[in-house]
């Protein structure tokens, strides 16, 4: 009998190692944040259309095989959707995954931190755009800031750390407060991450117009105090205030593109996996799943994603791509 013998690494056509697996467990979000979803009715997936945990399980598992060894839970909101706690469990049980993270909008956090942290999540991105009520309803279109809040709280006392606050930076709308963001690392061990805004979603054709730039971001925190440079974590350029507790990090995806360095494939909540962020619908691993795919096959189905990663979107100076089409809650955020 032949046996899989487990790869050390999984490669794209650049000799990137692929090690990063986003996977949307759903599109559905309780939010309506500006950015990401459209006005109006929203025509979420249907359950049925959903890949189930013992669906993403399996993949997760072949990818396992293939050397993924970080898995980040995404959405729409990935909170809503029912068990969540019982499939984060199982991915931090499969042999090869060696941190398994998620990132929410913290609405529903404070009832499930605990649960998530002994199912054995180690670490929490929290989007949140504003410490303003009035201006949260404003970009989420609810009131729901104080339960944000709460969640964080809740994450914290379940000993879930670090704790990433991301803020995407939005000319206009929230970006006189880059220095409140900042001033809450000083007596919290946060890392405020604050991202460029992208063109995708329904208000990409605006993107221009609402786009601050790493620089310009770092020149109003450096104009009130210095900052300590730190080492650089993932995508994000870190730095710290003079005494602070926490740190704040730049990700500048569009005037310091970095997807040349990108390791990661997503997994959409209706089971295709991309290649890259702004490819198309990628490689329909749902369809061979409800077919029976033996876990051989499923592998070379991974193996396929990972070779069509292009170089990048950006890379060598090529142009800013025309603005996707999709949401981030159904590409998977």
């Amino acid at each position: 009998m032949t046996f899989w013998k487990k790869r050390t690494s999984l490669l794209d056509p650049f000799g990137r190692t692929v090690d990063y697996l986003r996977v949307s467990v759903i599109d559905h979000c309780n939010l309506q944040c500006i950015y990401c979803v459209p006005p109006g009715s929203i025509p979420w997936t249907p359950k049925a259309e959903l890949l189930t945990d013992a669906e993403i399980a399996r993949v997760v598992r072949a990818a396992a095989d293939l050397g993924i060894c970080k898995v980040r839970i995404t959405g729409g909101e990935p909170l809503v959707r029912p068990g969540l706690p019982d499939l984060i469990q199982t991915l931090s049980s499969i042999s090869g995954i060696e941190e398994v993270s998620l990132t929410t909008n913290g609405t529903l956090l404070a009832r499930c931190a605990q649960d998530l942290a002994a199912a054995g999540l180690k670490r929490l991105n929290i989007s949140l755009d504003t410490l303003w009520p009035h201006r949260f309803r404003q970009i989420t279109g609810f009131d729901g800031l104080d339960q944000v809040w709460a969640g964080i709280t809740a994450a914290v006392s379940a000993g879930l750390s670090p704790i990433k606050l991301n803020v995407v930076v939005m000319r206009g709308i929230n970006d006189d407060e880059v220095g409140d963001f900042a001033t809450l690392t000083r007596g919290h061990p946060y890392q405020v991450r604050f991202i460029e805004f992208m063109p995708i979603g329904p208000t990409a054709h605006r993107w221009r117009d609402l786009f601050v730039p790493a620089e310009e971001i770092l020149s109003r925190l450096e104009g009130a105090e210095p900052l300590t440079q730190e080492c650089p974590e993932g995508v994000a350029h870190r730095f710290r205030l003079p005494g602070a507790a926490g740190t704040i990090g730049v990700i500048s995806p569009m005037s310091r593109p970095f997807c040349g360095a990108c390791t990661r494939l997503r997994l959409s909540a209706d089971g295709y996996l991309r290649p890259c962020l702004f490819s198309g619908k990628g490689v329909d691993l749902k369809d061979p799943l409800r077919a029976g795919i033996p876990l051989r096959k499923l592998r070379l189905l991974i193996q396929s994603a990972a070779a069509a990663k292009p170089e990048g979107w950006m890379a060598k100076g090529g142009a800013i791509p025309e603005a996707v089409a999709q949401t981030m809650c159904e590409i998977g955020g």
